[in-house]
């Protein structure tokens, strides 16, 4: 027997319902009313990029908006990964100290791999090479008698390096660093805004300005009376990523090594940089020797560290951890590509490689009284762990084939100013070698 509720009961349920329906559409409406709040998925998909937004043809800024080579290439990364790009504009002397206080995630402009930026943060497999060119005002500073200024560039550094020569160079960037000590007698004008640099010369306020092969004969178009001299430094070019980012470092190094495998970054110099910035650069091998370059370039760094806190060059004990580490990391490495690590005898032979390397110039450097003291565990044992940690995840990648004599050629050029003699220079480039001997070679 079905039992109906009373009539009051009924007219009560009635009158919850409408009460309900009144309720959801109230809050629909408001809803709809109100802007959306994005979610925290949301805001995690920016990517704050820094930009100098003054060095063109890596990267202007105007009214927020990024041009050139980093922008065109950071625009790219961007869109094959649904984030967007938020511009964050710095000043050079501040990059670093910017960096640390995580104002962008990733800086670019054209930033050269230098030690001291390697302490603080972490850098990607490069992406462009230049050279420092000096653009010299004439008939005023002729080169001497008989001596070619693009046959003996050194030559006439040295004769120029004299009180009365002035040179102008952007402030705080790589380039000042390499006026200093290229001319430590002339007259620097460290000039903050880097488009100022060229005014300096154009007008007479310089006899040189110190540029790169790649900003320096864009300068020199519409100017007169000026000759290029060099380059006379070799140097790598890459994006500087906040530390506390490790996964983001790693997946742009596996970006960028797709697209210099796929021309793309190739044709992206081509376009923006020209002749003047050499590649490919983001290969493996290419790769590998600018991370070795930039390891032992914290050597003396580590010598004097070691040195003020008592401690020896060579410890056999940490060497040995060192080395299981690394194979530990290659395998994990290898595995995550689906490739078959290098032998243990390989990956020996090149980490062993490394570490003498590292020990020679650690026992050969210097250690005046006035030298910086870095701390070995908060700075220096840190920074060398990133780097180790991009070589570990290259190492797989080494391809088969490699002609010994060219790689051989290669280190000599990509090392050249780390200190090493040619037969140290040849060790590791025939380690590097080793590691692909059981791959197969790549495709014609």
């Amino acid at each position: 027997m079905h039992l109906s509720p009373p009539p009051n009961v009924s007219r009560g349920f009635a009158r919850a319902r409408l009460l309900l329906a009144g309720a959801v559409l109230a809050l629909l409406a408001a809803c709809a009313a109100r802007p959306e709040a994005p979610p925290a998925s949301r805001e995690s998909r920016v990517l704050r990029v820094g930009t100098s937004g003054d060095y063109p043809p890596f990267s202007t800024l105007k009214e927020g908006q990024a041009s050139g080579f980093d922008a065109a290439l950071l625009e790219s990364y961007a869109t094959e990964r649904g984030l967007r790009l938020e511009w964050v504009r710095f000043r050079w002397p501040e990059l670093v100290a910017d960096l640390r206080a995580h104002r962008f995630d990733v800086a670019t402009s054209g930033i050269t791999v230098r030690p001291e930026r390697s302490l603080t943060g972490r850098y990607t497999v490069p992406v462009a090479r230049n050279g420092a060119l000096l653009l010299l005002r004439r008939p005023t500073w002729a080169p001497p008698a008989g001596g070619g200024t693009s046959e003996e560039p050194l030559a006439l550094l040295r004769a120029l390096d004299r009180p009365d020569f002035r040179l102008a160079v952007n402030k705080g960037g790589h380039l000042e660093r390499v006026a200093r000590a290229h001319f430590p007698h002339a007259r620097i004008l460290a000039i903050p805004d880097n488009a100022a640099v060229r005014e300096a010369v154009a007008s007479g306020q310089a006899d040189a300005a110190l540029s790169n092969t790649v900003e320096g004969p864009r300068w020199a178009e519409g100017l007169t009376g000026l000759e290029l001299v060099g380059p006379f430094t070799r140097d790598v070019v890459a994006l500087y990523v906040d530390p506390s980012q490790p996964e983001l470092a790693a997946d742009l190094d596996t970006w960028l090594l797709r697209q210099e495998e796929s021309g793309a970054l190739g044709e992206l110099r081509a376009r923006y940089l020209g002749p003047g910035a050499t590649g490919p650069t983001a290969t493996p091998v290419d790769a590998l020797l600018s991370a070795t370059a930039e390891r032992l370039a914290l050597m003396p760094m580590v010598a004097v560290a070691k040195q003020r806190a008592g401690q020896p060059i060579e410890v056999p004990a940490q060497e040995a951890k060192v080395l299981e580490a690394a194979r530990s990391e290659v395998q994990k490495a290898a595995a995550a590509l689906g490739v078959s690590p290098p032998p243990d005898e390989a990956l020996t032979a090149f980490f062993q490689a490394q570490m003498d390397a590292a020990k020679q110039l650690q026992l050969r450097a210097a250690t005046p009284a006035d030298a910086p003291a870095h701390s070995l565990d908060d700075e220096l044992r840190p920074a060398l762990a990133r780097i180790s940690s991009r070589i570990s995840t290259l190492v797989p990648r080494v391809p088969g084939g490699l002609d010994r004599d060219a790689i051989r050629h290669k280190a000599h050029e990509e090392l050249a100013s780390t200190g090493l003699e040619a037969g140290e220079i040849d060790r590791l480039a025939d380690a590097l070698v080793g590691l692909g001997t059981s791959r197969p070679a790549p495709a014609p």
